[in-house]
């Protein structure tokens, strides 16, 4: 099927869209949209970040780090790619960063309410020692104490190299289970663990997503 003369239909009209992928406009590297943020036009001419990936008009991808959005607000990269003259935020980076760690949180909660997380240390070491491969990814508040986290991440590194998540703080993670902090919490195997881990890992390019002293891999 085809869009004008010639002319392959797409499934949007992003701006660097090629098929399931999606070109960087800063660095014009062509990746999945899971490791970008997508950025639209608002009424106002402003440049909203749209990290759910759902906002209409036509979208401007770029890699998931503070550094790639700054240099396209920095460079005019935005304009470029609208053709037009837009506003871009100062504190743009800020707002994507914002808007990841709710993602998060908001995933650990659809977690919490499925079933498939498990939180305390005592709660989350029992689980890795039951070794019946359910934890799928841990994560660790980034005010964890080296001892309890340190017996958790040696789990982790044992049974398959699971994911350990450290760029969300205590309270960040206890919002999810309406507490006032949570410092030890494991995701069990499923859809939710995976998009969690995804979501995390767009945060890591504003955040240290795992402290390399922690030891993980």
């Amino acid at each position: 099927m085809t869009r004008g003369r010639g002319r392959p239909a797409r499934l949007d009209d992003d701006h660097g869209a090629e098929g399931p992928l999606r070109r960087c406009i800063v660095s014009g590297e062509v990746q999945s949209p899971e490791r970008m943020v997508r950025f639209v036009e608002g009424p106002d001419h402003a440049i909203v970040p749209d990290v759910a990936h759902k906002l209409p008009g036509r979208g401007f991808w770029v890699t998931s780090s503070r550094d790639a959005i700054e240099r396209a607000r920095e460079r005019g990269l935005f304009s470029k790619a609208a053709k037009s003259s837009v506003t871009r935020p100062t504190d743009l980076g800020d707002q994507v960063e914002r808007l990841l760690v709710q993602r998060c949180i908001d995933h650990l909660g659809l977690a919490r309410r499925a079933g498939q997380i498990v939180i305390g240390f005592a709660q989350v070491e029992q689980a890795f020692r039951a070794r019946d491969g359910r934890i799928a990814a841990l994560v660790e508040a980034r005010e964890s104490g080296p001892a309890d986290r340190g017996k958790l991440v040696i789990y982790a590194q044992r049974q398959g190299e699971i994911p350990v998540i450290g760029c969300l703080s205590e309270a960040e993670i206890g919002l999810a289970f309406g507490r006032e902090s949570v410092v030890h919490a494991a995701l069990t195997a499923g859809a939710l663990a995976t998009r969690f881990v995804t979501e995390a890992e767009r945060l890591g390019g504003f955040r240290v997503l795992c402290p390399p002293e922690w030891g993980a891999a």
